[in-house]
């Protein structure tokens, strides 16, 4: 049997990694400066992490939730200390699909309605409700094609104008567009976004998937606006590469027995990985260095050719250029052994390990301006 070929591949095969640094099966290391889609938040194989995680599994690593799990509730409470969200409660789930996709139910039963605001290059995930989403026609199937979705600008009156059909449960966003391009909606608009919910009854989801976590220099994206969501949705960086996710709901929102459910959510194991992950990043005080490097990178690229503008937050960043940036991404990893990702044709996306340092970073502004000057020299 062969896999179901969905996924163009990098010729690399990481069989080792330690904080930002991956080795191949020849011993050859690589940067790692996209932490797998920005999951790996406190640097692969922490030590503190790995021991934790050998800990829970060495006495149960699994059971379903029809039996007491107090590390759920110890997750709860670091999460809503951290988070200063101590008032929601938190529903686990595994991922941010399924994260979006328990939001929106949970919206809908909520407030009765059936159509969901979104916006224009929004990415919200590829199951059945969060693929409508998201704004690709290639991937959304005709199955998926029948949810009621009304994709907008950044633009208060297109908003209003869906709510005033009376028929919106939820409006979600991403305070940070990932596969959009690290897009962000000003806080100004944002904040009018919360009075216009607010005003009609209309849920507003904030999906921190990829942007939350610290990631942004705040524990969540959507605080740099000074609002609250009604419901936040978080997965990625929250396990450092264990499988959870998780959505914080406001109280708002009246739990009653079935509305929700998961097999695999909310397990020991899932739930040690995401308490680690919090313990390091109070420890270490990630989230500030996540904001002082996102700093540091828009200093020293904001001098360079070619680049039409480096934004973001922390360290959520998109480097755009005036020209497509296939093979630059191709060279970084082939010819300075550095992983970045990427949006659309001409933007370079870094989402490094929170322990990301300076140093790690000058190595790749040195790779790339090495890479411009060939451009620009021919």
């Amino acid at each position: 049997m062969k896999l179901f070929d969905v996924y163009p591949l990098m010729n690399v095969t990481p069989v080792k990694a330690k904080d930002c640094i991956l080795w191949d099966e020849n011993g050859k290391e690589y940067l790692d400066l996209y932490g797998g889609h920005a999951v790996i938040s406190i640097g692969h194989s922490h030590p503190y992490y790995v021991e934790k995680l050998t800990e829970q599994i060495n006495n149960i690593g699994f059971y379903s939730n029809s039996v007491n799990i107090p590390i759920q509730q110890e997750l709860a409470e670091k999460l809503g200390k951290a988070s200063d969200y101590e008032d929601y409660t938190l529903f686990l789930i595994n991922s941010g699909a399924e994260a979006n996709e328990n939001a929106i139910k949970l919206a809908s039963f909520h407030t009765g309605k059936d159509r969901v605001i979104a916006f224009k290059d929004a990415f919200h995930g590829r199951t059945s409700g969060t693929v409508a989403l998201t704004d690709n026609p290639k991937i959304v199937a005709p199955f998926n094609s029948h949810h009621k979705v009304s994709f907008v600008e950044f633009d208060i009156d297109q908003v209003k104008e869906v709510i005033a059909g009376g028929d919106v449960a939820a409006l979600i966003y991403e305070p940070i567009q990932g596969v959009g391009g690290i897009i962000l909606p000003s806080d100004e608009f944002v904040q009018e976004l919360r009075k216009v919910c607010t005003e009609n009854g209309v849920v507003l989801i904030a999906d921190e998937i990829q942007c939350g976590y610290g990631r942004s220099g705040k524990f969540f994206a959507h605080q740099h606006s000074g609002i609250k969501a009604d419901l936040i949705t978080m997965a990625k960086g929250m396990g450092n590469g264990f499988p959870i996710g998780g959505v914080l709901i406001s109280p708002e929102f009246k739990a009653s027995y079935g509305l929700l459910g998961t097999t695999f959510g909310g397990n020991h194991l899932a739930c040690a990985a995401a308490v680690a992950v919090l313990d390091v990043i109070e420890q270490e005080n990630l989230i500030e260095n996540a904001k002082e490097i996102g700093e540091y990178v828009g200093i020293q690229l904001n001098k360079f050719p070619k680049i039409k503008e480096v934004r973001g937050r922390g360290s959520m960043i998109g480097i755009e250029f005036d020209f497509p940036i296939g093979e630059l991404k191709n060279n970084l990893v082939t010819k300075h052994n550095i992983f970045v990702g990427y949006a659309g044709t001409n933007v370079i996306r870094l989402l490094p390990p929170l322990t990301v340092t300076k140093q790690y970073i000058d190595k790749f502004i040195s790779a790339l301006e090495t890479e411009i000057n060939i451009i620009i020299n021919g």
